[in-house]
């Protein structure tokens, strides 16, 4: 290489180096931290030199108490309101307003989605009424001019 190219190449790594520096700070700036140092006079010590005494706490763990041995309690029980015969969008407000998730289905044989609930009555549901620890309850409609 010739001295011209070197002093090219030193010039570009240069100028990189102060377009980098100068150029916008990034979102997440790294912290910034400042070195000390002590006069030569001064010896250094190191800020602890043996780690701290074990405590009686720290190594003998604490007695189970009562509420740490029992088993937890149940799941809550709700429950199920009978809506059988009702109109299917009552039943499905009802269902709701005690906090069960519905699903919906058609008691039919079409298969058919039940958009307009208004219209529907309610053929049977799972779970049955009576307590449960059910989040969700299914209920089966058909039109209200149909039979269940």
């Amino acid at each position: 290489m010739t001295r011209s190219t070197l002093a090219a190449a030193a010039t570009a790594v240069l100028a990189a180096v102060a377009l980098t520096a100068c150029g916008p700070e990034s979102a997440d700036p790294a912290p910034t931290r400042t070195a000390t140092t002590r006069p030569a006079t001064e010896p250094a010590t190191p800020e602890q030199t043996t780690p701290a005494p074990a405590t009686p706490e720290q190594t003998t763990p604490a007695p189970a108490t009562p509420e740490q041995t029992e088993e937890a309690p149940a799941a809550e029980t709700a429950e199920v309101p009978d809506v059988v015969g009702m109109n299917h969008a009552e039943a499905q407000s009802l269902l709701r307003s005690q906090g069960f998730m519905v699903n919906e289905e058609d008691a039919g044989p079409e298969g058919r989605m039940i958009l307009n609930n208004s219209n529907w009555k309610v053929c049977r549901q799972d779970p049955e009424p009576g307590p449960t620890d059910a989040l969700r309850v299914a209920i089966y409609s058909v039109k209200l001019d149909e039979s269940c």
